[in-house]
């Protein structure tokens, strides 16, 4: 019962600090375009993230005619909690969910994230929105291999599956000085993963509308944003812990997220978008040959660590 309720708990201080997510990103990006963000609404427009959800929640919801319904009506849904089922693997210090494997658990629950982009795009029986899941898929999966084989490199180094570890094993330096061009990649392929700009390819505007979420509205639309900003939470939270040196006592902690959560929003509002075969060409022509290169120098590494 214990568990529940702490899972609870956490899940609504996720959900709120997504809300407060958006607010930050339309304020930076406000200021980036030489303007003023959310001002009106409370103090320096601090409610208007509730009051955006309140008026997704009451639009009245629109299916098309031809969709496959109770898969249309269940992606959006399924796609929210694939997102915030993420959040279980954070190594809390008291009591909670302690996972060994928290790391391959985050792998295996964001590679699921995967399908419920495939089915609500393929469910709303739109072209528009069919192209856009394809070009999703093809780019998720194709960063999901680099992740990997990145993040092996660190595993090696550990020794082991468990968050807690990274925490542990950087308490005299970050990964980041001793693995500064893999932390890059890191940051580069969790971009690409989240469908964030520069790589936002399912959401191309000029060509595809809104890609795969162009059939959705009100409550469907609202579970598919805040999916997508409780992925870009946890991802900062992640890079954190495996770069960054994560001290989760310390507010030292929540402001390196909060920076690397701004370094998302500061690269949409400053770079233009990829080309989409450049893109491939990033993932399997320079990530995927780095990336082994790495994990042959790091595997060496440990195992002559193991003998001396």
């Amino acid at each position: 019962m214990l568990l529940i309720i702490t899972s609870l708990i956490q899940i609504i201080c996720v959900l709120i600090g997504v809300a407060f997510l958006t607010l930050m990103e339309r304020k930076v990006l406000g200021y980036i375009h030489l303007r003023k963000g959310p001002n009106k609404l409370g103090v320096l427009g601090l409610l208007q993230p509730f009051s955006d959800a309140i008026k997704l929640f009451t639009k009245e919801q629109t299916f098309p005619v031809l969709s496959n319904l109770w898969i249309y009506y269940l992606s959006p849904v399924m796609n929210l909690f694939f997102s915030l089922i993420l959040w279980l693997s954070f190594p809390f210090f008291t009591f909670n969910f302690s996972f060994s494997y928290s790391l391959l658990f985050v792998l295996c629950i964001s590679s699921l994230g995967v399908y419920t982009v495939m089915l609500s795009g393929w469910s709303s029986n739109s072209n528009y929105a069919m192209l856009g899941s394809i070009r999703s898929i093809a780019q998720m999966i194709s960063y999901e291999v680099s992740l990997i084989l990145i993040l092996l490199s660190f595993l090696f180094l550990i020794s082991g599956f468990n968050l807690t570890m990274f925490i542990s094993n950087q308490e005299n330096v970050w990964f980041l000085f001793l693995m500064l061009p893999l932390s890059v990649m890191i940051l580069i392929s969790l971009l690409a993963e989240t469908n964030r700009s520069p790589f936002d390819f399912a959401e191309g505007e000029s060509e595809l509308v809104s890609g795969f979420n162009v059939e959705y509205s009100s409550g469907g639309f609202a579970m598919i944003f805040l999916a997508e900003y409780a992925s870009i939470l946890f991802m900062s939270v992640l890079s954190v812990i495996i770069f960054l040196g994560a001290n989760l006592s310390n507010l030292s902690f929540f402001i390196k997220v909060g920076l690397v959560s701004f370094f998302w929003i500061w690269a949409r509002g400053t770079l233009p978008r990829y080309r989409y075969d450049k893109l491939m060409y990033l993932a399997w022509k320079s990530f995927l040959p780095a990336s082994l290169m790495y994990l042959m120098f790091y595997f060496s590494l440990s195992e002559v660590s193991l003998f001396c």
